[in-house]
This record gives C-alpha cells, structure tokens and sequence, in this order.
C-alpha cells in the first residue's frame, strides 16, 4: 500500500468526469442521436446508454471488440430501444459520428480544475492524465478545455497496450513521469477502474463524485471537488476555491 500520511510527488488524474464533465457532453450527443433515432424517452436512453458504454467499451479495452464495433454496439442497442430492427454498420459509423459532434461541442472543465492545477503545480507536485480514453481523443480535450499544458505525461490505454485497472498502465505512468508509484496519488470517478486499478499498482486512489453518484459503499478516500484534493495534499487553495 502507498504511504497515505506523506505529501504525493505526483498526482495523476483520470479526465471524463473527474477533469471533464462528460455527463453532460455524452447528454448532448445521446439527445442528438435521439432525434435522429426518433427516441422519445430521455431517461430510459439515459439507462441503457450508461450500461451499454460500460459493456461495450470494457470490451474494447478487454480486446474482444474493436473500437468500431463497440461504438456499433452502443448506437444498435439505443436504436433497438428505439424501435430500429436492424441497422447497417455504415448507419451505425454515421449515427456514432453525429453523436461525437454534439459531444465535442459540450466539452468543459469543471470549474475547480484550472485553479487547483495552479496550485498543485505552484506547489512543486508532478500533473499527468491516465485515461482508458482513445489517445487522439483525449489530447484533443485536453486541447479544447485549455489544460493541456498542466501534463507532460498523459497515458492512455490503447497507446500504452492496457488499460484501468490494469497495474500496467500505473506503472508505465510512474516511469515516464519519474515517480515511485507508492509517492503518486491517482484521482477518478470509477471504483473500479480508478481507486481499485490505482491500488493495485501502488499508487494512493482517490474517489471523486463529481455527480453524487457516490453510495459511501467503500472505504477509499472520498472527494467531490478538487479544493478537498488541495487540503489533502497539503496544498494551499486558492481564494476562490474557499
């Protein structure tokens, strides 16, 4: 286990839902593909989407679809639920297409983000992204959202050939940012894929509940904002944040 009581070296950060607010982005595009599928209800969309994507892409991740095929999967079951038999993969490519554009166009960071950065850097700790995100994908967020420049070292899955909670993934993330992994900090959003993955590669997982999505089911180190993150670390908010 990671030494909780010392001061992290680095500090790594998942980005959808723990930098990014990807609910709201994937809220966008799952509206847009609504209207193009004729769907009617947001909630139910909403449900089998979430559990779609966990699937979908677990299995992208796990090797056993590729990156078309999972994004096929998801865009079939929404359509099925939407009364559509049977659609063409090339409807699906399409379909998926619209989705990304309404998405990309809602990427935001959440608001504590750019100033706890500043103050995680002022403070001499070492920034970098882990992400099961597409590398391209990523980069390109990171880009849009203005934070790209905090991380020297963003590590995604399908570049580094494994994914959260894979230990690997930690590792190669420690090595290139020159860290021990018992002096990095990982914060995100998923029990698994984030706290348990951190933990299984040495480093000190942090849980954040951007949505209040969090049941108080664990035990692991719990935040909703990234100012907690601050006083955890021993670092020093900046005014607005307080």
């Amino acid at each position: 286990m990671p030494d909780t009581s010392a001061a992290p070296a680095a500090i790594f950060f998942d980005l959808d839902d723990t930098l990014l607010d990807d609910q709201a982005a994937s809220t966008a595009g799952l509206h847009a593909l609504m209207d193009l599928l004729g769907h009617p209800d947001f909630p139910a969309a909403r449900r089998l989407w979430d559990v779609q994507t966990d699937i979908s892409f677990g299995a992208y991740i796990a090797g056993r679809l590729t990156l078309a095929e999972q994004r096929r999967e998801r865009v079939r079951a929404l359509a099925t639920q939407a009364g559509h038999s049977s659609v063409a993969d090339e409807h699906c490519d399409d379909l998926y297409q619209r989705y990304l554009a309404a998405h990309r166009s809602a990427w935001r960071a959440f608001d504590d983000v750019v100033p706890a950065l500043n103050a995680i850097s002022a403070a001499g700790i070492r920034l970098g992204v882990i992400t099961n995100g597409i590398e391209a994908l990523q980069h390109e967020k990171l880009a849009a959202v203005d934070i790209m420049q905090y991380f020297p070292v963003v590590v995604c899955a399908d570049s580094a050939g494994a994914g959260k909670p894979d230990p690997r993934i930690f590792h190669i993330a420690c090595q290139r940012i020159g860290v021990a992994p018992q002096h990095a900090w990982h914060v995100g959003d998923q029990l698994r894929a984030d706290a348990l993955g951190a933990m299984s590669g040495g480093l000190r997982p942090i849980l954040i509940d951007r949505h209040g999505m969090n049941t108080g089911q664990t035990d692991l180190p719990a935040i909703n904002g990234l100012e907690q993150l601050l006083r955890m670390a021993g670092v020093a908010a900046p005014s607005g944040m307080l």
